[in-house]
């Protein structure tokens, strides 16, 4: 099973089969709306602008699995990252990304780009996976990381395969 193969939730609730982002880079975020992280959700927008036109998709996964920090439905979701940091990159419906019920798409994320130590569990909200446009992990980053420390990641991998 590969990255492509994959059927996600909205935040809507409707399917988005990840085959249709075939050809595409795509950044996949556990999120969180009350989390120290969650101005990162700025940077995450400012990205997903300045690169979507060429091949740049970011999903979002809000997630309440650390402290709590995703409490809110999917209408207060949408609103609070609408209104605060006017998020309009995917969200998908909220996930559990450790665990028996973890999304799938997360258990297969984890295989193939292992954490620090070849840990597999993610440790808190704004764990980042870049895929290439083949579906190749290309890269896991840090909570700590910022999304525009991801700056030439992205692009170099913008490059391949076009």
């Amino acid at each position: 099973m590969g990255f492509h193969d994959f059927v996600v939730t909205t935040l809507e609730g409707t399917d988005l089969a990840l085959a249709t982002l075939h050809n595409k880079v795509v950044l996949v975020v556990n999120t969180a709306s009350a989390c120290g992280f969650t101005p990162q959700l700025a940077g995450l927008q400012a990205l997903w602008h300045h690169r979507r036109d060429q091949g740049l998709v970011v999903l979002g996964f809000p997630c309440n699995q650390f402290g709590g920090q995703e409490p809110g439905s999917a209408v207060e979701i949408a609103a609070f990252c609408m209104s605060r940091y006017s998020v309009d990159f995917p969200l998908m419906a909220k996930v559990d990304v450790n665990g028996s019920h973890a999304e799938p798409l997360f258990v297969w994320l984890k295989e193939q780009a292992p954490g620090v130590l070849g840990t597999q569990a993610i440790k808190w909200n704004f764990t980042k996976f870049l895929v290439g446009r083949d579906g190749r992990v290309l890269g896991r980053y840090a909570p700590q990381t910022r999304p525009e420390q991801l700056h030439a990641a992205v692009d170099q991998a913008l490059l391949q395969g076009q």
